[in-house]
């Protein structure tokens, strides 16, 4: 077994597992890249640690010196893993989160020792940006990395996710990703574009006015800076929407295949399922999609086991990812 000095050198190189067995059609295989296998438990632990080592470099941020803040809005896994990544470096997270997340995140956030600054929960994440942006101008003495804008988050799938995508599956010919900061889409998909051309990439969002946890709709008025920064429009090649029922329907399903994932990684399956289904019957197709984390932050919202119905309900006001 290899030996680590920090837990920060775990961060990347996850693996790819075949999930082909919920393909609808038997010439497209599709590939999960397993991101929950990060040391905080998901794709994020990349970006906030490209993030500081980022604000490291141009000394906007210098280690061991004491009473260092960061500011960070955040309604799950990006908290988490700053969380995570501020407590080895040594820095104090405080971390604007929306009141009516799940308790998993809540808690996993006081564990790794953030403060909590809560924000209406009915604005959801736009408003937890806002509060963040408020707070940040009273107080510019904190550091306030936001990672809607911050380079460095496309910058770290284009160095890590996309080469590791490339290499373990040379055959790829789509990625799909949801559709959050647009750091995944962004990064990967340039990285794959400009070495592999023919490669497609496609986004999965919500449709406007709904909720899929983790994921954002570009309709809805916010788009972040980096998908502009990026010529995220010319990028894509595809968007594709994604129901809140669907994206329960398929987390359910990936434990057909043994994968016990969050919620926003049933939505991409679904939108997998969707790229799958337009192959034509004669070509060969190879989906490599992103599982963004796993599924126990998600056990208190009965996503398993309650009704359908009532899940979905309960989405309309609960923020799950």
């Amino acid at each position: 077994m290899a030996r680590y000095a920090s837990v920060l050198d775990l961060i990347g190189d996850t693996p790819v597992v075949d999930v082909s067995a919920l393909s609808p059609k038997s010439n497209v295989t599709i590939l999960a890249k397993l991101e929950g296998r990060n040391p905080a438990g998901s794709v994020k632990d990349r970006v906030a640690l490209a993030l500081v080592e980022a604000a490291e470099r141009d000394g906007v941020l210098i280690p061991g010196q004491p009473d260092q803040t960061l500011i960070e809005p955040s309604s799950g896994n990006t908290g988490i893993a700053l969380a995570m990544v501020c407590r080895l470096r040594g820095y104090h997270l405080k971390v604007v989160l929306p009141t009516n997340v799940s308790p998993e995140r809540r808690q996993l956030l006081l564990a790794h020792g953030a403060e909590i600054i809560d924000s209406s929960g009915t604005e959801g994440s736009n408003g937890a940006v806002r509060l963040a942006h408020e707070l940040s101008a009273k107080h510019p003495e904190w550091v306030f990395l936001y990672q809607y804008a911050n380079p460095a988050n496309p910058w770290a799938h284009y160095t890590t996710t996309g080469p590791e995508i490339l290499a373990d599956v040379p055959e790829v010919t789509h990625f799909v990703a949801g559709l959050g900061t647009s750091g995944t889409l962004m990064g990967v998909g340039r990285y794959l574009k400009e070495h592999s051309p023919h490669v497609q990439v496609w986004a999965v969002e919500p449709p406007s006015g709904e909720i899929v946890d983790g994921l954002r709709s570009l309709d809805d008025g916010y788009v972040p800076p980096i998908f502009i920064d990026n010529r995220g429009e010319q990028l894509l090649d595809r968007k594709v929407i994604v129901r809140p029922r669907e994206s329960i329907e398929w987390t359910r399903r990936l434990t057909e295949v043994g994968l016990f994932v969050g919620i926003s990684s049933g939505a991409i399956m679904a939108g997998a399922v969707k790229c799958a289904r337009e192959v034509d019957d004669g070509a060969n197709a190879t989906i490599v999609m992103i599982v963004c984390d796993d599924g126990w932050k998600y056990l208190s919202t009965g996503a398993w086991s309650d009704d359908i119905d009532d899940v979905v309900e309960r989405a309309r006001t609960t923020i799950y990812f």
